[in-house]
């Protein structure tokens, strides 16, 4: 399976910054994502990235849960209920996927690792629970978005090794576009939104650089 980047049409009003955002700063454009999904890569540089992924956020209460238990945009509840039941249903493909992957492989700086995701949680947590008006839209948004990119490499590992891919229920691009088109209508709470969703981009291109040095102790690149 090669990976292919799609690029994000960033027509649509309160929707251009974020589209853009992902563009440019998504786990799609990050190098090691190909290096994932091309069948050379070592087997345990594939388990390493799933436990990886499910350290941050393979755990609920997630970003989703957290941003449809505290929005008060009427125009946003019916997506992050859509959303959250679907990343329930994601979740438990990654927990499926990392007990078939078996042990995290052994590297160098293993306490270092957990301290650094770790902290990734703890401001994604932050993130999500901010009280500042359309940033938790905006970040599980940009899960969303992100999520598509990952899907990719999941559904890679579980060809490498031997797992049914279940289908993907999450809210498509038009049905995402749309919603955030309908709250995006102050430049205050556009902001907040482009905020949420730049830090999660962020912090996912922190963890494909985390797995990137960690197959780089052990020699797998």
């Amino acid at each position: 399976m090669a990976f292919e980047t799609v690029k994000i049409a960033q027509e649509g009003a309160g929707w251009g910054t974020i589209a853009a955002l992902a563009n440019a700063d998504g786990s799609a454009t990050h190098r090691l994502l190909q290096t994932l999904v091309l069948g050379r890569t070592p087997t345990r540089m594939i388990a390493d990235s799933v436990h990886l992924i499910g350290m941050l956020q393979g755990r609920q209460p997630g970003i989703i849960d957290y941003a449809a238990t505290r929005c008060i945009q009427p125009a946003a509840v019916a997506w992050l209920e859509e959303a959250a039941a679907a990343f329930a249903i994601e979740r438990g493909y990654l927990t499926r996927l990392t007990s078939t992957a078996g042990p995290m492989p052994s590297t160098p700086g293993q306490a270092d690792t957990e301290t650094t995701v770790a902290a990734q949680r703890h401001a994604l947590d932050m993130l999500a629970q901010s009280d500042r008006n359309g940033c938790a839209i905006g970040a599980a948004v940009a899960l969303i978005i992100d999520w598509m990119a990952i899907r990719v490499v999941l559904d890679s590992a579980s060809e490498r090794f031997g797992l049914t891919i279940p289908k993907c229920a999450l809210p498509d691009l038009q049905e995402t576009t749309s919603m955030v088109g309908a709250i995006a209508n102050a430049p205050g709470i556009e902001r907040a939104m482009a905020f949420g969703a730049q830090q999660i981009f962020a912090q996912h291109r922190g963890l494909w650089d985390l797995i990137e040095a960690r197959a780089s102790a052990r020699g797998d690149i």
